[in-house]
């Protein structure tokens, strides 16, 4: 009985991993996550860790006051997302994104970043 356990306890964790990579989480984006730059970025770029859909995923940029700062609909090319810019102003900026894998899991999540001192 006590091996039975061992053998399904590791089946498990083996599992687990496969479970994890079912959703397209982010990886790391440019403008880095809660960075500073000192000049304002023309795109912001997400990379995901699964590929994502591209008729079901988007991106907004917006600045502190709550004004959309994106120029709209993002370019997707596998597990990157991209979203272009109008010129931005000294200040801070939130990026919300939702993509859905093509597995068909969504996600969401949103992070800042800074743009000057």
């Amino acid at each position: 009985m006590r091996k039975l356990t061992i053998v399904a306890a590791c089946l498990l964790a083996g599992l687990a991993p496969a479970g994890v990579r079912a959703h397209a989480f982010l990886d790391h984006a440019s403008p880095l996550v809660g960075s500073s730059v000192p000049s304002a970025p023309r795109e912001v770029a997400l990379w995901f860790t699964q590929n994502i859909e591209p008729a079901f995923s988007t991106v907004e940029v917006s600045s502190a006051q709550g004004a959309r700062v994106d120029q709209g609909k993002p370019q997707i090319s596998g597990s990157v997302m991209r979203v272009g810019l109008k010129p931005l102003t000294p200040g801070s900026y939130k990026v919300h994104w939702r993509v859905l894998s093509v597995d068909t899991h969504t996600t969401e999540g949103n992070f800042s970043f800074r743009v000057g001192q």
